[in-house]
């Protein structure tokens, strides 16, 4: 069992694209210390060999050469196969540099279910999300990169199905569209995705054919994908009253969206309408233009305690809101707070009694304790 665990989580690490280290990790750990013969098959049988004209080619070049540098410096025998592939890329790619650009890659996300769970998506074991995203955050094409935040309100949805079940769910900012595939998965009656950025909403779209959720429709402002997914354009800043009301969501999503101070009026007002259903004149005026299965188990009595923690929402109460967020700037955050108690909304903080199962435990890259969940409803 230990020998299939650590497998698994070789391959969904290569997949991921994760960094050569964690995925050289992986391999250590399947050969009980060191990346064997035996090891360097599997490697080259289920990820480099199926990987070839798909994965990012400098990936995996990088991957090979500090592969085949660990095995070298234990002094083993390196597989003929690694060589003469790495050699092809020593011809092919001369560029030695870091990646630059909007350059795109496709990456499988993988969500381990435990073995002992009993909720009913634990029956497909594993499900494997591909994504067409940045190598770059932080050149212009932050979008189309995944954040650890997506990666954490992916897992609290498929942690607690039963809480999204049924209900129509709408996420501001939804960049590579992963949790609206997450949400498609666990059968929200309707999953409505926006984004600002019609480069990036082009994406997304595309990341969402890929997963079975295809639209015939190519108009940019709003696209339906299927009878439970729908894409909107949707620049906060420029977003009407009217048009939120008609959205009518139970749950409003979001990740990773408290970052600029700038557009926090706009976000906040945004939040406001969707989560209040008073009367238009008492919402935000118009700016501008106890761990619940922190286990790894699902079982009934823990969806009931987890539902009951993270406040589930039905179509006869209030919407209420769910914010994954990493605080980078405490100003910035503060900043959030106040415009969200001037709209007379409820914020708490759901970070220390609160914690989704741990479905991508082969992802060492993701630092699960840096985020933060907030709950967002009317006072």
């Amino acid at each position: 069992m230990e020998k299939q665990i650590a497998s698994l989580h070789l391959v969904s690490a290569f997949l991921a694209m994760e960094p050569t280290d964690c995925v050289l990790s992986h391999a250590r750990s399947l050969g009980g210390g060191s990346v064997t013969v035996d090891v360097q098959r599997f490697v080259w049988d289920h990820c480099i060999s199926k990987a070839i004209g798909k994965c990012h080619a400098p990936y995996l070049k990088n991957f090979l050469k500090k592969l085949i540098l660990e095995i070298e410096s234990n002094h083993d025998d390196v597989l003929d196969e690694l060589y003469e592939l790495y050699t092809e890329f020593m011809i092919s790619l001369k560029d030695e540099n870091a990646v630059k650009g909007n350059v795109r890659a496709l990456k499988y996300i993988s969500f381990l279910f435990p073995d002992d769970a009993s909720c009913k998506d634990a029956m497909v074991r594993k499900l494997v999300v591909p994504l067409h995203c940045s190598l770059n955050m932080l050149e212009g094409d932050t979008g189309c990169s995944i954040w650890p935040a997506s990666l954490f309100l992916s897992e609290f949805i498929l942690s607690i199905p039963d809480m999204f079940s049924s209900k129509t769910c709408f996420e501001v900012g939804s960049g590579v569209g992963l949790v609206g595939i997450c949400l498609s998965h666990v059968k929200a009656s309707k999953a409505i995705l926006s984004d600002g950025d019609l480069s990036t909403l082009s994406n997304m779209k595309l990341n969402l054919k890929m997963n079975q959720l295809s639209t015939g429709d190519d108009e940019p402002e709003f696209s339906e994908c299927s009878d439970s997914v729908k894409c909107l354009h949707l620049p906060w800043e420029c977003a009407s009253e009217s048009e939120l009301q008609g959205l009518e969501p139970d749950i409003i999503l979001g990740a990773d969206v408290i970052y600029d101070p700038l557009c926090l009026p706009h976000l906040v007002r945004l939040l406001s309408i969707l989560v209040d259903k008073s009367e238009p004149s008492l919402r935000f005026p118009r700016a501008g233009c106890d761990s619940a299965i922190g286990s790894d188990r699902c079982n009934s009595q823990d969806v009931e305690a987890a539902r009951d923690r993270a406040g589930n929402a039905s179509p006869t109460k209030h919407p209420i809101a769910y914010i994954s967020s990493v605080i980078r700037n405490a100003n910035t955050f503060d900043r959030f707070l106040a415009l969200v108690d001037k709209a007379n909304l409820t914020v708490a903080d759901l970070t220390g009694t609160f914690q989704p199962a741990s479905l991508l435990p082969y992802m060492q890259s993701y630092d699960r304790s840096s985020i933060r969940l907030f709950r967002l409803s009317s006072k």
